[in-house]
């Protein structure tokens, strides 16, 4: 809350010397307008539920980033979500219980409002409503895959003065959750009092490592409330024109922190490699989110829909932990990007099979500024949750420069 208030006064302030600097220079508005419409149908097909969740729903995000002006600059963006026709599907906020959850519900929010400061060499600070992505999103992410992004309050440090070294602080004082606006279950908001270390070096352009500190204080999950320390290392080699490869590893302990009640300690771990050939890409995975006795490992500000399959059934981590063996194969092919993905979940503690899933993609640009997404997941349960299937129709527009 801190964060967004002093965002909103400082904004008025830009702005006004936005004008009398421009006024007395003569120069244009070089701030950058664009203006979003993101429309989506989701089916699921649950086991356990009679009816199906039909979803029909359409974004509309209006932005705008200022120029800078003596160092200052700030962006502001509006969302608006609104269901088209009727609301067949729980949103969460609808009422509708008798239908699977697709967590969309419908109104209009400030999705992002800061103030950018980048008076110091090679540092930029942020103090307001903002998305957040970092690495692979796998503990903070936006959550872009759902109309309603996740946004932070916070006040915010970039700095890439030493060479070839990225680093960046966060203090997150809220953290504005995919289910809002409106209050209910689950929770719109988390109250926070959280600290994020991020430093990443690049060794060359095709090696990096990156080290992290993410000390989450969530005052409205206390149960969620967690110290994460790891390091994650990335790189790829070329073997002549057409064939490449990447690799990924990546390591994390996670303990209780804040007011978490409970005492435990978890491991994460990654390991990923892919090998490119002629256009094809091959990509094998082996994610484990291990447990104790008390907990699990938790990703709770992650952008959870990108990982352990698209049909979301651990967006929760189980107390017996996960594991997830994973194989895709994706391409181009008449101008569209296909993907096809296989996960084995298990449990990390050991028992029977949590389940698979398969995933299919395609997505493809219209043109500049069109384009269409088309997505679809089969979980076959064993174990854990229930047979779901999940198909995505996407389309968006974008105008603006």
């Amino acid at each position: 809350m801190l964060a967004f208030a002093l965002t909103a006064s400082l904004q008025t302030r830009l702005a006004q010397a936005a004008d009398t600097e421009q006024s007395k220079s003569g120069a244009s508005n070089e701030g950058q307008v664009k203006l979003n419409f993101r429309y989506r149908y989701e089916l699921v097909d649950q086991t356990g539920i009679d009816k199906d969740a039909n979803a029909s729903t359409l974004r509309t995000r209006l932005a705008y980033q200022s120029p800078y002006f003596s160092d200052f600059g700030f962006q502001i963006e509006f969302d608006d979500l609104r269901a088209i026709g009727n609301d067949l599907y729980n949103s969460t906020r609808n009422g509708v219980t008798d239908r699977p959850v697709v967590a969309d519900p419908e109104g209009t929010v400030v999705n992002q409002a800061l103030v950018l400061y980048k008076g110091i060499e090679d540092t930029q600070i942020g103090v307001g409503r903002k998305r957040i992505k970092l690495d692979n999103d796998r503990f903070i992410g936006d959550v872009g895959w759902r109309q309603n992004d996740q946004t932070y309050d916070s006040i915010s440090l970039r700095k890439t003065s030493f060479p070839d070294t990225t680093l960046q602080y966060v203090y997150i004082d809220k953290v504005n959750r995919i289910f809002g606006p409106d209050s209910g279950t689950p929770q719109a908001n988390f109250e926070s009092d959280s600290h994020i270390l991020n430093a990443k070096y690049q060794f060359s352009p095709d090696w990096s490592v990156t080290a992290y500190g993410y000390f989450l204080d969530l005052k409205d999950a206390s149960s969620l409330s967690s110290r994460t320390i790891g390091v994650r290392v990335g790189g790829s080699t070329s073997f002549g024109e057409n064939t490449s490869s990447s690799y990924t590893f990546e390591y994390a302990s996670q303990q209780d922190y804040g007011d978490n009640s409970n005492s435990y300690s978890a491991d994460y771990f990654l390991l990923e490699a892919a090998l490119t050939t002629s256009g094809i890409t091959g990509k094998l995975g082996y994610e484990v989110l291990g447990s104790d006795s008390s907990q699990a490992f938790q990703t709770p500000l992650a952008t959870l829909h990108a990982f352990q399959g698209w049909a979301d059934k651990f967006l929760t981590t189980p107390g017996e932990g996960v594991e997830d063996l994973y194989l895709s194969i994706a391409t181009t092919l008449g101008g569209a990007n296909l993907a096809l993905v296989y996960h084995q979940f298990d449990p990390e503690a050991g028992g029977p099979s949590y389940g698979s899933e398969w995933d299919i993609m395609i997505k493809k640009s219209l043109t500049k500024r069109y384009s269409v997404i088309l997505k679809y997941a089969n979980y076959s349960a064993r174990s854990h949750a229930s047979d779901t299937e999940k198909l995505w129709v996407m389309l968006a527009a974008n105008f603006g420069r």
